[in-house]
């Protein structure tokens, strides 16, 4: 079982910048696919990024094409964390951000090939 705690979410003006922290919880986290999801009011939840581990200093990132070249993911194994810094954020970044994990360790872009989901935090971006 692994629990996963996001933060670092909060208001900020478009252009700003903001780190999202996810702190998981399980031995296995670097053997573990880590995402980063959003959902906006009133639309269906969408990928962000994602990342996973091919040992020693191989690291893979994904993102989604609203995000590439903005957003960043990185993980912290010895800390159990993964992060999402983003840049030049707007408006349309605005949405509660959740984490996600899974023990299969391959490109998942979709949040039905998750296991594991945080609670989510909320990022708004005034214009």
């Amino acid at each position: 079982q692994v629990q996963l705690v996001e933060s670092g979410g909060g208001l900020v003006q478009a252009g700003g910048s903001l780190r999202l922290s996810c702190a998981a919880s399980g031995r296995t986290f670097s053997s573990y696919a880590m995402g980063w999801f959003r959902q906006a009011p009133g639309k269906e939840r969408e990928f962000v990024a994602a990342t996973t581990w091919s040992g020693g200093t191989t690291y893979y990132s994904y993102y989604a094409d609203s995000v590439k070249g903005r957003f960043t993911i990185s993980r912290d194994n010895a800390k159990n964390t993964v992060y999402l810094q983003m840049k030049s954020l707007k408006p349309e970044d605005t949405a509660v951000y959740y984490c996600a994990a899974d023990p299969r360790n391959s490109k998942r872009v979709s949040d039905r090939e998750y296991n594991y989901w945080g609670q989510g935090t909320q990022v708004t971006v005034s214009s």
